[in-house]
């Protein structure tokens, strides 16, 4: 029997690329591997055009998906982008904000949509940890200085008592926050006014690699920003197919981390970041010597507070759980 022809999208990320350069196969699958300018593009091809077989997906903007009366989709436990958020939370110095309770009644930007991955994650912290509430605030959605479409290809639901508005069309966020336009911004992406070291701006937690190294070893958390998911159709004609996939993405992640790990023989000198090596050794006596797993067992805290927090923030209608989105036959990974 021949292999089965899908098409299978994902950003290039060093844990995918051994699939896409062809170091990893994926058993009985013949794969054509795509990728974009920026991720939210697969995204979209995906959910307007069902142009790929697999695809990795926004946690997000899968939710958003599910609460169709179809949902199109089914995930499987491979986790391709995460991240430590509460770096992403920035300040304008003269706003007054010293502390997370200083947000409320403030201005916040926030990148793209109300509840972008990046801002989802980091809203749900500050309420669990500081009592945040969002409908305090005013928002402003909207762009930074990097070029991306608007996402206008998902639904985009908020609560009644929250104030959400669009900013002006080209509008940048990053010098809003600059200018003292914006009290606030939430984004995934870094503003080029904190790239450039601008004295008017900063981020709340002003050193937020300890924060969030505190914040794992509290709550086992490394927050999931992006899953992969696969077509309902293949989900339920082709399990084998599934597993294998996933299989493939697990092989490909491994097979990274054992290159990142070998080379600090080497003191990783392919790459030009001093003290690399040392950082490594950190992030893995923090996060284990798988530090960036897959499947649901080692995920499941993550995964959860994933859910809840769209949920609690009127992204999602109704509170999902993991064995809602996840194929049945993955959920003992």
């Amino acid at each position: 029997m021949s292999d089965r022809k899908l098409d299978i999208a994902f950003w290039n990320y060093d844990r995918t690329r051994p699939l896409a350069d062809g170091t990893i196969k994926i058993d009985g699958v013949n794969a054509s591997f795509h990728s974009a300018r920026v991720v939210p593009q697969i995204f979209e091809a995906m959910i307007r055009r069902r142009a790929y077989d697999v695809s990795e997906l926004g946690m997000t903007y899968l939710l958003r998906t599910m609460d169709a009366e179809h949902p199109p989709f089914v995930a499987i436990p491979v986790f391709p982008n995460r991240a430590f958020r509460h770096s992403a939370i920035y300040i304008n110095h003269a706003a007054g904000i010293c502390r997370p309770e200083d947000l409320a009644g403030k201005t916040i930007g926030e990148l793209a949509l109300y509840g972008h991955d990046g801002g989802t994650v980091p809203k749900g912290i500050l309420a669990d940890e500081f009592g945040f509430r969002p409908e305090r605030n005013r928002w402003i959605i909207g762009g930074i200085d990097f070029p991306m479409d608007p996402v206008d290809f998902v639904p985009q639901p908020h609560p009644d008592d929250v104030d959400v508005t669009m900013a002006a069309n080209g509008a940048d966020l990053g010098k809003l926050l600059d200018a003292g336009q914006i009290d606030a911004l939430i984004s995934a992406d870094i503003p080029r006014c904190i790239l450039d070291k601008s004295p008017n701006v900063g981020r709340l937690f002003a050193d937020s690699e300890t924060v969030e190294r505190d914040y794992h070893r509290r709550t086992g958390i490394f927050p999931i920003m992006h899953t992969v998911v696969v077509t309902r159709e293949l989900a339920t004609q082709a399990p084998d197919i599934v597993k294998a996939v996933y299989q493939g993405f697990c092989q490909a992640k491994d097979n990274s981390a054992q290159r990142i790990a070998r080379g600090m023989t080497f003191n990783n000198m392919d790459t030009m970041i001093p003290w690399l090596s040392n950082l490594i050794t950190r992030d893995r006596d923090l996060l284990g010597e798988d530090w960036w797993p897959y499947g649901i067992a080692a995920n499941r805290d993550a995964i959860d507070a994933v859910l809840r927090y769209n949920y609690q923030q009127g992204i999602t209608r109704r509170r999902f759980t993991i064995e809602d989105i996840f194929a049945p036959y993955l959920l003992d990974t």
